[in-house]
Parts: structure tokens; sequence; C-alpha cells
């Protein structure tokens, strides 16, 4: 748990998040010259891929630089090739990835929780639905005791508070699952605002990355915002419930995520797009979503593809206990070697030959 903590506090304190490992599979450098590889990308899984990124250099001697820099930032470094891959909670659509000549693969999946701070009240203690909480990002409901809120809180002393929004200042995935999440449950913020990794938030205040969220809510009293849950869960805060599909109000916890990801059928994904939002089931958390690595179907460097690769294999097999103490969802092992079955077909070095078998 302190490991934990001083993870979240590193966060907190940088955007940019250089994480070590990575490198070629089975403890032989596949980097090219030894060489450490980068990424660059979502915040949402960077408790993760840091914890993997420890665990892969004990083993192997391998390195990765990974910046945490939100996926709008990872999807455009990616596409300008300054990194060995991209990482985004964000799918790009299959044409989307045909254009930049992309391929995306998920590594885990989690959920983004509606945090607060509000004196005397305790996680889960408040509940919304997604069309309460649409209308309190678009500025609509500005105190905490609004009789929308009221209604759907009986017996709860809500604090007479104006309602501070918090929201992503950067291009994030965290916020195209959010916003899309809203879009469906909000006609308003549908029409006026929709969904996307940046959109033209009607009120309230950006922090940076997950971690600019958190610390912004953490501080200021009466105020609201989002982050994926490991950050919620590392730093105590308080989670607000949500009505889901099903009309029941759950908390954002491991098993809500893994109810959600349960139904999802990644064979009829083209491109592996996929959206977990809202989905059906009594226990089902309604924001949730995988999180996704970008590559170049074309490899200039078969030794960097092939490195970079071997980390993720590594991951697929190592990384479930790690995933599952940070409140992620692993793939199920058949999504998994659909994955890797991917990679052979997928990815070409410049030779047109596979990088990785």
């Amino acid at each position: 748990m302190t490991k934990r903590k001083l993870l979240l506090t590193g966060l907190a304190l940088t955007a940019g998040l250089a994480l070590a490992a990575c490198g070629g599979g089975g403890g032989s450098s596949a980097s090219g010259g030894g060489q450490g590889l980068s990424g660059a990308g979502a915040t949402f899984p960077a408790p993760l891929y840091a914890k993997w990124a420890e665990a892969y250099k004990a083993a192997t001697g391998q390195t990765l630089n990974y910046q945490a820099i939100g996926s709008g930032g990872g999807i455009k470094q990616i596409e300008a090739k300054t990194v060995d891959f991209g990482a985004s909670d964000k799918p790009l659509k299959p044409e989307e990835l045909d254009k930049q000549g992309l391929y995306q693969f998920p590594t885990v999946m989690g959920g983004v929780a509606p945090i607060v701070n509000l004196p005397g009240i305790a996680p889960g203690q408040i509940k919304l639905t997604g069309a309460v909480l649409g209308d309190i990002y678009m500025g609509a409901i500005k105190t905490w005791n609004a009789p929308q809120i009221a209604a759907l809180n009986p017996g709860v002393a809500l604090p007479n508070l104006p309602i501070s929004v918090v929201h992503r200042a950067d291009g994030s995935g965290t916020s195209f699952l959010f916003t899309s999440y809203l879009s469906g449950q909000n006609p308003t913020w549908s029409s006026k605002v929709g969904a996307s990794d940046a959109v033209n938030w009607p009120t309230g205040i950006g922090g940076k990355g997950n971690d600019g969220v958190a610390a912004f809510v953490k501080t200021t009293s009466g105020s609201i915002g989002y982050v994926e849950y490991a950050y919620a869960k590392q730093n105590k805060m308080t989670y607000v419930d949500l009505k889901n599909h099903d009309g029941q109000f759950v908390a954002p916890e491991a098993t809500a995520f893994a109810a959600a990801a349960a139904g999802a059928d990644w064979t009829k994904a083209p491109g592996n797009y996929l959206l977990l939002l809202d989905q059906p089931g009594a226990k089902s958390w309604p924001i949730t979503g995988a999180t996704f690595i970008l590559m170049h179907k074309t490899q200039a460097d078969a030794a960097k593809a092939k490195a970079a690769l071997s980390f993720f294999d590594w991951a697929y097999k190592n990384g479930d206990p790690t995933a599952a103490s940070l409140d992620y969802i692993s793939l199920p092992a058949e999504v998994k070697d659909l994955v890797r079955k991917q990679w052979a077909a997928t990815l070409k070095g410049p030779d047109g030959k596979p990088v990785y078998p």
C-alpha cells in the first residue's frame, strides 16, 4: 500500500512519467543496440504501466521511457513517429487507423469514476444519474443541495455549497469515455457539447492528467471531477455511485468493471474499436473502457517493434496480479491470444516480414 501511495504522489508531481523497463523478451536485448524504447500517451493506465515496467526491468534489464501526457498527446506522438508506441484510452476507428497506417490493441480495462470533495460525505454516499451528472457539467445545477441531487439522495445531509466543476485540460481518453457517457445520458450535453477527447467545456477548471484532476478535487471543497479509478482509490478520494443501465446504483470497483466487460466481443470489433459504456447487467459500472497501444503497421525498425511487443507479451503473461491490485481488469486469455495473432499478421518490418512471429 505504501508503494502504491508513493506512486500516485509521484504522478501528482509531474505530467510526464519515465518508466523503467522494456526491450526484448526472454532477457535478451531486441531493441536495436541495447537502446531503450519510448512511448507516450494515456495517464489512465500509467500507474499499471509503471509497475509492469519496474518488474520487467528487474526480469530482463531492459528499459522504457513512457511519458504520461494524455491520450491526445499519445496519438499525436505516434502519428509523428517520435515514439515507438502511443497509448490512448480513446480507441481510433478503423478508418482513422487506416489513414495513419496504424494498428491498435488493448492492454487492460478499467473504470472512470466521478469524485467529489464534500465535508461529511463518505465514499459512495452520493448517488447520481448520468442525466444529472451531465447537468452538473453543463453548469445547469449549481449547488450540492439542488432539488435534482436531493431527490436522488433522500436522508443525506447535502451541504449548501456551490459546485466547482473540474475537468481535463489536455486531450484525454478519460475525457472521451466520460463525455461519451454523458452524451448517451443527457440530450442537452449531446447536442451542445458532444463526445471527444477534448471538448469546449461549458464550465469549470482544467487539470492536466488524471493526477491533475485528482489534485484539484482533493484541495477544493465542493468540487467534482472524474478520474481513472486507481487514482481515486490510491488518493483515498470520495467517489460517487452511479445509476447503471439496469437501473441499479453501483460503486466503481473491480467487480463492477468486470461485469461491464463481460459481454465484450473483441472478435466482432474491427480495428479493435470497442466501447464498454452503459453495458447491461445489474452490477455493471456504466463508465468502463479499455486502454490501447498504437503502433505503425509498417515498422522502420523491426527489432524495436519486436522489443515493444515482447514487453506487452510479457505483461499479458505475468501482469494480471499487478493489474488486479490496482483495480484494472485483465483481458481474457482468448482475447490475448487473438491480439498475438494480430501482431503476427499486421505488424511488418521494412522487408515485409512479420516483426513478431
